[in-house]
């Protein structure tokens, strides 16, 4: 079947955080949103049609998690990913952010340092300080536009006591896919001082121009047994909205005080309808994945070509996975609250600001490309306007 990308669905009017909150998050109505990490596609066609079955049953009660929902999810890991994994090591979460929170909790203790890879995905840092840890900054470093982890840096971080490692994998918002040297790197380190490792791999699926995906966990036994995985299909099948995602950890002891932890806040129950979604979703949606991929790649391309020839000054990250690209501004010369102000006034778009994302965000700015192309192509031409009549 094939399936339509460049069909435009009005969002506005629906509850939407990305377009019903532009002057609450922005401060005007008046910009196009390219920020919040869902997209623009309608849900395949046999999510929806999964969900409305269920809805036409005329009772929504209290319902269990059968062996069905991890199985089907395991199933996925192992297709995509090659990773064989037991659905016996799978549990339930609404969200990988309040999985990220409940570990944190935990599995450390007040004043324990807790190590973050910035600039990363901005609820890392909360799901750290809002429970009074210790966040520690282990820096990416930019090298010929890309990014690398800095592993002097966070070995003297673990040697200093670190507890936890939050990691991106693949990495919000450098774009990056971390590669099997470089995660066997990270594992030696993590084994080597004890750090527990909770890999959010949410952008797993959205895999570009070939790169393939090691789930961390995947790299041995050792490994396996000191880390937490967490993936879900809200991003990779636009679900957001439907709180529903699985951790993964093949050491029974922590996964029974994971899940302890999960009833004592009782949020174990979920969402019927994210349950009906997800067993959908990896059920039959490899072939609509795959065409989404395709049309994601093209997306990049055309930013790239577009930044290339209309304002080549802005600096843009290589895309190894996800539908979020990273901007570098720095040529503008402008301090963050300017570089803002300049986006959102005359550019009159609603982007992520750099700084959120911690040291390093400095001068950039995130921008989804999970739209259409004719919008992608609306947004970078005001892009374009505003840089030429304002700085050119």
């Amino acid at each position: 079947m094939k399936y339509d990308f460049d069909k435009y669905i009005e969002r506005r009017g629906t509850d939407s955080v990305k377009f019903d909150l532009n002057r609450f998050i922005f401060g005007t109505e008046d910009l196009l949103p390219m920020w919040v990490a869902d997209m623009d596609f309608e849900v395949p066609v046999f999510i929806r049609e999964a969900i409305m079955e269920r809805a036409s049953h005329p009772v929504y009660g209290y319902t269990y998690r059968p062996r069905r929902f991890f199985e089907v999810a395991a199933h996925w890991q192992y297709r995509r990913h090659g990773w064989d994994i037991s659905p016996d090591h799978f549990s339930f979460s609404p969200g990988i952010v309040p999985a990220l929170n409940l570990m944190v909790m935990e599995f450390t203790e007040p004043g324990d340092k807790v190590v973050v890879q910035p600039p990363v995905y901005f609820p890392f840092f909360t799901a750290v300080t809002n429970h009074r840890r210790q966040l520690v900054y282990n820096r990416l470093i930019k090298e010929n536009g890309s990014y690398r982890m800095d592993f002097e840096d966070l070995e003297a971080h673990f040697s200093g006591g670190a507890k936890m490692l939050i990691l991106s994998h693949p990495h919000n918002p450098a774009g990056r896919v971390w590669n099997r040297e470089e995660l066997e790197t990270l594992a030696g380190l993590c084994l080597r001082y004890g750090v527990l490792v909770i890999s959010d791999e949410i952008h797993s699926d959205l895999l570009l121009f070939g790169n393939r995906h090691i789930p961390f966990a995947s790299l041995g036994k050792e490994v396996a047994g000191q880390t937490f995985t967490t993936v879900a299909p809200s991003k990779t099948f636009n679900l957001a909205g439907l709180h529903t995602s699985v951790v993964i950890t093949t050491d029974p002891e922590k996964k029974k005080r994971y899940e302890k932890m999960l009833d004592a806040v009782h949020v174990g129950g979920g969402n019927l309808f994210g349950q009906v979604a997800l067993e959908a979703a990896y059920t039959k949606g490899e072939e609509w994945l795959d065409q989404l991929v395709t049309y994601l790649e093209g997306n990049f391309r055309f930013l790239e070509s577009f930044l290339g020839e209309k304002v080549p000054g802005v600096g843009l990250t290589p895309l190894e996975a996800t539908y979020l690209a990273w901007l570098d501004f720095s040529f503008l010369s402008k301090d963050d609250k300017e570089l803002k102000r300049f986006i959102t006034e005359d550019a009159r778009l609603g982007l992520n600001d750099g700084p959120m994302f911690g040291p390093g965000g400095e001068q950039h700015q995130r921008i989804n490309i999970g739209t259409t192309r004719k919008v992608l192509s609306e947004g970078l031409g005001q892009l374009a306007k505003a840089i030429r009549e304002n700085y050119l």
